[in-house]
């Protein structure tokens, strides 16, 4: 086990949790959100093994952090096991998690694979890492949960990469979808889970910073310039200062979706509509009844012409 020592870059890998008032306020509303997604969604049932996927972010970290409280105080039993996927990115600081996790008890599996070799080899030039990078990586994670008997996969995205998903299926795939917050995986062998759907990335920056979590910045996705999520991103951040309420709202929607609504065919069945009439024509039994009846309609006939 490593020695309670901070690193090069100054990390406190065992801290000690803030004391301050406003941190436990950030905490109770945090604990608060990640409760009710995990009630909203039955996320974590007794007797589940829940895999966490951590990258060295201030996602993951806050998620995992959240977790193992609940795992402490909630009235049924299940185990935690953090994943961390080595993707060999050059000067990826390959120390730091493992030191983490150890300092703080926390039971871990650094799973290597090279997958940056192959991104960066499957990427065209000129276009971004994301789509192939996030393919791999789902790949090589959701395997390993089988291989450890993993009942559930927590990743680590909050409401805003939920909204900042839509937006990015709405202005460049065509197709109004997000991210759920459990969805069963596309070859049916892993149910995945995310904890913090509820949770503003703002307030996880702020607990990260509290926490002092030691962050490993992404360098191979963040090296590159005008990815269209940073852009979407900047969008929702902009409309949360200019209108604090819209992003609430925005996420309300996703939850309050009426599919007679919109136009999707195979979503609602709009042929099933004239059966499903009410209107009641024999009332209009004679050519008298009729005339009484019938609504006398303006002649639009002029707004042609």
């Amino acid at each position: 086990m490593y020695s309670p020592v901070e690193s090069d870059q100054g990390f406190n890998f065992k801290p000690e949790p803030p004391t301050s008032s406003a941190y436990y306020r950030l905490l109770k509303k945090l604990r608060r959100q990640v409760g009710h997604a995990i009630r909203d969604y039955k996320m974590i049932e007794d007797g589940d093994k829940v895999m966490v996927c951590v990258s060295g972010g201030k996602d993951s970290y806050t998620m995992l952090d959240i977790l193992l409280q609940f795992k402490r105080i909630a009235p049924i039993n299940f185990d935690i096991v953090a994943v961390n996927l080595d993707q060999k990115q050059p000067g990826f600081p390959e120390d730091i998690l493992p030191r983490y996790m150890e300092e703080n008890n926390i039971p871990y599996y650094i799973l290597e694979k090279d997958t940056y070799s192959i991104t960066k080899k499957l990427t065209p030039e000129g276009k971004t890492y994301c789509a192939v990078c996030s393919r791999l990586r789902r790949g090589s994670l959701y395997g390993f949960a089988q291989e450890i008997g993993a009942t559930k996969v927590a990743l680590g995205h909050h409401r805003d990469d939920i909204m900042a998903t839509f937006f990015l299926n709405l202005f460049h795939g065509g197709s109004l979808k997000a991210m759920p917050p459990k969805l069963l995986s596309s070859d049916k062998k892993n149910i995945l889970i995310r904890p913090l759907a509820y949770v503003e990335e703002k307030d996880i920056i702020k607990y990260a910073e509290m926490r002092n979590f030691p962050i490993i910045p992404c360098n191979l996705c963040g090296s590159q310039e005008n990815l269209q999520r940073a852009i979407i991103n900047d969008m929702l951040r902009a409309w949360d200062k200019e209108h604090p309420k819209r992003l609430h709202s925005i996420f309300g929607a996703l939850q309050n979706v009426s599919p007679s609504q919109l136009a999707d065919r195979d979503l609602f069945d709009f042929e099933i509509l004239d059966e499903q009439r009410e209107f009641d024509f024999t009332t209009c039994s004679t050519e008298e009844e009729g005339e009484n009846k019938r609504i006398n309609m303006v002649n639009l006939g002029f707004a042609a012409e």
